[in-house]
């Protein structure tokens, strides 16, 4: 199972991205799907999560700013981020819980990140 994240580049404040992140590979299905990010110096945080039963959770800093939605027959989830800060700027990973078949046990796969710089 790979991720790719897509989407990811250079934005004046105020402007807006797009990420996306596909799966591939043997895949029977996902469970959560999310977002983190990590700045230089900094500890991965979580941005945003989508749930397997439609539910979603935020951290508080991108709340009302960034949606998080999914496409599960595709294997997907975009972060759509609007009014972006220069405290945006981090790299961007994409994680799943997946399953390769009905009886094999959840896996997290992360993908390689992908950059987001914010100018002020």
């Amino acid at each position: 199972v790979q991720l790719a994240e897509s989407g990811g580049g250079l934005v004046q404040a105020g402007g807006s991205l797009r990420l996306s992140c596909s799966a591939s590979g043997s895949i029977f299905s996902v469970n959560d799907m999310g977002w983190y990010r990590q700045a230089p110096g900094m500890q991965r945080e979580l941005v945003a999560i989508s749930t397997s039963g439609g539910g979603t959770n935020y951290t508080d800093s991108v709340k009302g700013r960034f949606t998080i939605s999914r496409d599960d027959a595709r294997k997907v989830v975009h972060l759509q981020m609007n009014s972006l800060k220069p405290e945006d700027t981090s790299v961007y990973y994409c994680r799943m819980i997946v399953r390769v078949s009905s009886s094999s046990p959840w896996y997290q796969y992360w993908g390689m990140g992908t950059q987001v710089t914010v100018s002020s």
